[in-house]
């Protein structure tokens, strides 16, 4: 009787393990090497934050969020949706919910119980774990070759190999990237990591910077030539970071990379007109100071007045509609991305053309990847996850679908 498929998948981040219980309800045997010492820990890390699954909004604004590889994901998310993730979740013991901005977040808001939950149903599947385990390419006989912690060789040989390495930031977590070599060197197009949803280093005043380090612009709006985003941005010692700065990184990093300097436009009350605020801002106090009156009348925060100040000057204009000017349009120039291990994702990895529909490597028949190895990019949201799982599912079918085909054949 023919021997029960191996697959071997390299990596026990969010798309590895899901390739790996896509494959095991298949009835294949499925064994992951993790290099770290405990599966999914950039998850949990992702969790600190309440870990957002996905998004509730329509498909097609869904989609579009990723921007120029949105075509090429788009056919692999209709077939593992944010319908099908929270029923996944909701089926492992996880409650969801939609939050005020449209996100879905588990009822727990932690990382930890959907976590524990999942790798009993993988044990359950029967599928085997192994961690310090570093993938170091393959041997002249083909097999998969590994280290172990104490440096010792180990080769595997498997039917199919699915790589779910992650990308190039967080290299605590074991996104470190070191897996570009092995398959450059294979004839696999490898595009430059890049980051995404990072930080920007800004010249603030020393004064500035040691007072408002860590503090909230709540409720603003950022925009950058034709691209917008509002909600959050978040003080930094070294710049300005944030999920609204996060929705528009990949047009500010190129913009950088284009002209050495990208200006950002803040503006601390987008929900009322110029008109409206120089209205309000005309109605001045006997003795009023002029932070007072920005106080009073916008209720705008400590923070949001210094950085009104670092945009504009200490001696803000005192008449109403010039100062009303400078509330809805703050520059701030933006000189250089936070170091790419800062970043919460990065764009770049394993080029669209260098896989086939399958996300098989044209170069290597057989081996697969998913998750952030490949190149797409997207704001935080939601969407990171969800591509994850997504391609996860995607290269586990295509190995699927491969092993049938050598089945056939074999017969």
């Amino acid at each position: 009787m023919m021997q029960t498929p191996h697959v071997a998948v390299i990596g026990a981040g969010p798309a590895g393990l899901m390739a790996s219980e896509t494959l095991a309800a298949s009835g294949v045997r499925v064994t992951v090497f993790e290099a770290m010492p405990t599966p999914g820990r950039k998850f949990l890390m992702a969790g600190r934050g309440g870990l957002n699954l996905t998004h509730s909004e329509p498909f097609d604004t869904f989609v579009s969020r990723y921007g120029e590889a949105a075509a090429r994901l788009q056919p692999i998310l209709e077939a593992f949706s944010p319908s099908r993730l929270i029923d996944w979740a909701e089926d492992l013991g996880q409650k969801t919910f939609v939050g005020s901005s449209g996100r879905i977040f588990p009822a727990t808001l932690k990382a930890s119980p959907l976590l524990r939950a999942w790798l009993a149903r993988l044990a359950a599947h029967g599928v085997r774990i192994e961690t310090r385990r570093r993938w170091t390419g393959w041997t002249q006989a083909g097999d998969l070759a590994f280290t172990d912690e104490d440096g010792g060789a180990r080769h595997v040989r498997a039917d199919a190999t699915i790589l779910a390495l992650g990308g190039g930031s967080w290299a605590r977590l074991g996104s470190d990237g070191a897996w570009t070599s092995l398959l450059a060197t294979r004839g696999v197009a490898i595009a430059p990591f890049r980051p995404a949803n990072c930080g920007f280093v800004v010249q603030w005043s020393d004064i500035f910077a040691s007072r408002f380090a860590g503090a909230p612009l709540k409720g603003v709006a950022l925009a950058h030539e034709d691209v917008s985003a509002r909600g959050e941005a978040m003080i930094a010692s070294y710049g300005l970071e944030g999920g609204a700065v996060y929705a528009i990184t990949a047009r500010l990093r190129d913009a950088i990379v284009r002209d050495g300097a990208a200006r950002l436009d803040i503006d601390l009350r987008p929900d009322l007109d110029q008109e409206t605020i120089a209205q309000k801002l005309a109605a001045l106090r006997p003795g009023e100071t002029l932070t007072n009156r920005l106080r009073r009348t916008l209720n705008l925060s400590p923070v949001a007045i210094g950085v009104l100040r670092e945009a504009h000057g200490v001696s803000l204009p005192a008449e109403a509609t010039a100062l009303a000017k400078c509330v809805k349009t703050l520059p701030v120039m933006l000189h250089a991305t936070a170091p790419i291990d800062r970043a919460i994702s990065t764009a770049g990895g394993v080029s669209f053309d260098a896989i086939d529909a399958d996300l098989q490597l044209r170069a290597m028949p057989g081996v697969f990847v998913a998750g952030e190895m490949l190149d797409w990019e997207a704001p935080t949201g939601g969407y990171l996850l969800q591509a994850s799982f997504a391609t996860g599912v995607a290269a586990a079918r295509g190995a699927l679908a491969l092993l049938a085909r050598d089945r056939v054949q074999g017969d």
